[in-house]
C-alpha cells in the first residue's frame, strides 16, 4: 500500500469513526470525550508517523475500522430487536418512519388531533 493510499484509507476510517460516534453515542458536552480521544489518537499517529512502525499504524487503523463496524452493528441490532418486539407499542416508531418517508419526497405529515 502506497503512502497516499494509506493516508486516504486512514482519513476515510477517521471520518467514518467520528460519524458513527456522533450518531450513536452523541454530540453532547458530557460525551465529547469520545470524539476528543479519537481525534487525539489519530493526531498522535499521523504526527509521529516517521518514528512509528507502519504495521503498528495499520493495526490502529484496522482497530478503528472494526470499532466503527461494531458501533454501527450494535445499534442496528438494537433497532431490529426493538422493531421485532410485539409487546411494545410501536405507533411512535411508525410515525417517525412515515415522517421520514414523507420527508424524503418533500412532503410533511399533518399533526393528528388527539383529544
Amino acid at each position: 500500500m502506497g503512502s497516499s493510499e494509506g493516508i486516504q484509507a486512514a482519513a476515510t476510517v477517521y471520518r467514518n469513526l467520528l460519524k458513527a460516534v456522533r450518531k450513536h453515542i452523541g454530540k453532547e458536552e458530557q460525551k465529547a470525550q469520545f470524539s476528543d480521544f479519537i481525534k487525539q489518537e489519530f493526531r498522535n499517529s499521523s504526527s509521529g508517523q516517521q518514528s512509528m512502525d507502519p504495521s503498528f499504524i495499520q493495526q490502529k487503523i484496522k482497530l478503528a475500522h472494526d470499532y466503527t463496524f461494531l458501533l454501527n452493528s450494535v445499534h442496528h441490532h438494537k433497532d431490529l430487536l426493538f422493531s421485532y418486539n410485539i409487546a411494545v407499542d410501536r405507533s411512535d416508531e411508525m410515525k417517525k418512519i412515515l415522517g421520514k418517508s414523507a420527508a424524503s419526497v418533500g412532503l410533511q405529515l399533518p399533526d393528528v388531533y388527539q383529544p
